[in-house]
């Protein structure tokens, strides 16, 4: 069969697209750029305020139960204590703003993905183990440490 114009032209649309595949892991690892890191921290932003609701244990709370926006997730009393006993509970959360203490990003970004802390131990309850996938983690991670 003759290989006419429009073949030819989508053959080199498809080479361009094996190209970049065989790229885009190298890509994925290369450092982001200032918009992207933007918005990986925009991102991390959304998930601690609007998904993981990290607020709520995290950031202490007026007379009126509203956060105090200045000390936002700087740690603060837990709002909500067990019925009965649960072996290890906290009554207070850590501060994660600026990165919770003794926390690199890349160790945050292990924990928020496997739910063990750099020595291998989990959180204390009320704090759920999260799973998060590798990119919301290094979201969350780039947020907190990006703040104070």
């Amino acid at each position: 069969m003759p290989h006419n114009h429009s073949t030819r032209a989508l053959r080199r649309a498809l080479n361009g697209l094996y190209v970049l595949a065989l790229l885009s892991p190298a890509a994925a690892f290369a450092k982001p750029s200032a918009d992207s890191q933007s918005a990986l921290i925009a991102h991390g932003d959304y998930i601690v305020h609007r998904v993981g609701m990290c607020i709520d244990c995290h950031t202490p709370k007026d007379a009126h139960g509203m956060p105090i926006a200045s000390e936002d997730l700087h740690g603060a009393e837990i709002p909500i204590t067990p019925d009965n006993p649960v072996p290890g509970w906290v009554n207070r959360s850590v501060k994660i703003a600026g990165l919770p203490a003794g926390y690199t990003e890349a160790q945050l970004v292990s924990f928020l993905e496997t739910g063990h802390t750099p020595s291998g131990g989990t959180a204390h309850p009320p704090m759920p183990d999260y799973r998060l996938n590798e990119h919301d983690a290094r979201a969350v991670a780039a947020y907190l440490h990006s703040i104070n």
